[in-house]
């Protein structure tokens, strides 16, 4: 099934890193930016597809990189978790067809350990930069009349409680309502709004958290194909959702995870 996107404009947040990163937070508990593997490899098969990209993160080199691997990529500097900011720089990107709520923060810290800081970081981003920048892309979106399609990466963790995740958690469950009340409102004017669930995917970060073989099967065998996401797997799901030939589907949470939610 062939997926073109000649002629559309799309913003991809999160678009930025080749390599997953993990920083210590103040209370050393790993902070893991989980998403922005999938981000990038998103913005640049909307490129081969035919799209004209906007990408968007935080780290200026990460964008300078992004550039010269598809030099028709638009790079857009911003803390998506700064709303005035935000909203400065994405004010003139122009019309968008396609967006992609890409961008996430994950602080993973026992539920008794959870401080006010960790909660409102994950929250600024997973859910509320998401909530803003899907505002000003479908006002244009409304305005044009043309319509248009959103895609959110949620997560497995949205339906299923992981240990250590409580915060994450709760994002992404509160992350498919809104793309429930998205789809619901939006959808008269022929904006779709759906989200992809991916179970564990293999970016670096993701090797690097699940190598142990017996850590691994913990999740595996719970998974009926046996196996963990690819990168690839979940930017074919968004490309789908995004394309026409999903014309019909609005306010799904799509499970991208071998099954896992079904057992």
């Amino acid at each position: 099934m062939d997926i073109s996107f000649a002629g559309k404009r799309a913003l991809v947040t999160g678009a930025g890193k080749e390599k997953s990163k993990v920083v210590k937070c103040v209370q050393t508990q790993p902070v893991i930016q989980l998403h922005y593997r999938i981000g990038r490899a998103t913005a640049l098969a909307l490129a081969r597809c035919g799209a004209k990209v906007t990408a968007v993160t935080r780290t200026q080199a990460d964008l300078n990189s992004l550039v010269q691997e598809c030099a028709s990529i638009t790079p857009v500097c911003v803390d998506l978790a700064d709303w005035g900011a935000t909203e400065a720089a994405l004010q003139d990107v122009g019309p968008i067809d396609l967006l992609v709520n890409n961008a996430a923060f994950a602080s993973l810290q026992p539920f008794l350990e959870v401080t006010p800081n960790q909660f409102d970081q994950s929250f600024n981003v997973n859910v509320k930069a998401v909530l803003h920048v899907s505002q000003i892309v479908g006002r244009g979106m409304k305005a044009r009349g043309a319509g248009g399609s959103i895609v959110s990466v949620s997560s497995q963790a949205s339906q299923c409680a992981l240990r250590d995740h409580a915060v994450y958690c709760v994002t992404k469950a509160a992350l498919d309502m809104l793309t429930k009340v998205m789809a619901l409102e939006l959808g008269p004017h022929q904006i779709r709004v759906n989200s992809v669930n991916p179970t564990v995917v293999m970016t670096d970060m993701g090797r690097l958290g699940w190598s142990d073989p017996e850590k691994a099967k913990t999740m595996t065998s719970r998974i009926p194909l046996g196996r963990f996401a690819e990168v690839e797997d979940v930017v074919n799901s968004i490309l789908f959702l995004l394309s026409d030939k999903s014309n019909m589907t609005n306010g799904v949470t799509l499970p991208v995870d071998g099954g896992f939610l079904a057992c």
